[in-house]
């Protein structure tokens, strides 16, 4: 799982880079696909859901611009100045996977952006601290809440994190927000893929007639970052990290 979050790391980090007005997400869709085969991997996204007559996703990786929540479909759409990009990247290799994503601001942005950028980045440190023996998933997900809504942001209540390993998507779910009933322990060796999306205004959200894009009902700029951990004994190990130990995604 490791090697899967390192490839993912480093495909965010040259999504970044490459982030640059006037680039369709087509490109982009295409440099990913790239770095991930440069390092041996497989997109866990292309034809996710295929059944039947039922193709699946059409992109290598997720490319949400602006009210785009998550599950923006790259294609002949190019960045403008302005534009809030947030990437989300999943990687399979030997049977095991990585979950990543990060967001980034193309050429100038507000400072309400720049913010929206740091309190959701922040959510997401802040949810992964508590992801220790003996808390429970709870915790996680009252983190992240009490740290975007203290801000002034809407936490997204129709998506949430989830266990991973051989496959994508496992048990437990991890929300960004905290709903009563039962709540799972958090044990050691579980594997679980943490991703605070937040919005600038309301929380609320819909999916377009692509059956894929989620964007926020009112419009408003909506950010997403996420990692993949492994809760130990010692506490969480972020393995969604490039070769050099740093990030994908640079908010400097």
């Amino acid at each position: 799982m490791g090697l899967a979050g390192m490839i993912v790391a480093e495909t965010i980090h040259v999504l970044c880079k490459n982030a640059v007005i006037g680039i369709e997400t087509a490109e982009l869709n295409r440099i990913a696909g790239e770095t991930i085969m440069s390092f041996g991997g497989k997109s866990a996204f292309l034809g996710y859901r295929a059944s039947g007559s039922k193709k699946g996703f059409p992109g290598i990786v997720c490319i949400s611009i602006n009210d785009e929540v998550v599950h923006g479909i790259p294609g002949r759409r190019k960045l403008e100045d302005g534009d809030l990009v947030s990437f989300d990247v999943g990687v399979e290799i030997d049977g095991y996977f990585g979950d990543a994503a990060g967001s980034v601001i193309v050429g100038s942005s507000t400072e309400e952006t720049r913010r929206l950028l740091e309190v959701t980045h922040r959510s997401l440190h802040n949810g992964i601290e508590q992801a220790v023996v003996g808390n429970k998933i709870k915790d996680i997900s009252r983190a992240v809440q009490v740290t975007a809504e203290s801000a002034g942001f809407g936490v997204v209540r129709d998506l949430v994190g989830h266990g991973i390993g051989r496959r994508l998507h496992e048990d437990p779910q991890v929300p960004n927000f905290v709903e009563g009933g039962f709540s799972p322990k958090i044990t050691a060796g579980m594997a679980i893929a943490i991703e605070p999306m937040i919005t600038a205004g309301d929380w609320h959200v819909e999916e377009l007639d692509d059956d894929w894009t989620i964007v926020t009902k009112d419009g408003k700029f909506a950010a997403h970052f996420e990692h993949t951990i492994a809760v130990t004994e010692n506490g969480p190990v972020i393995l969604t990290l490039r070769e050099n130990g740093k990030e994908g995604f640079d908010l400097t």
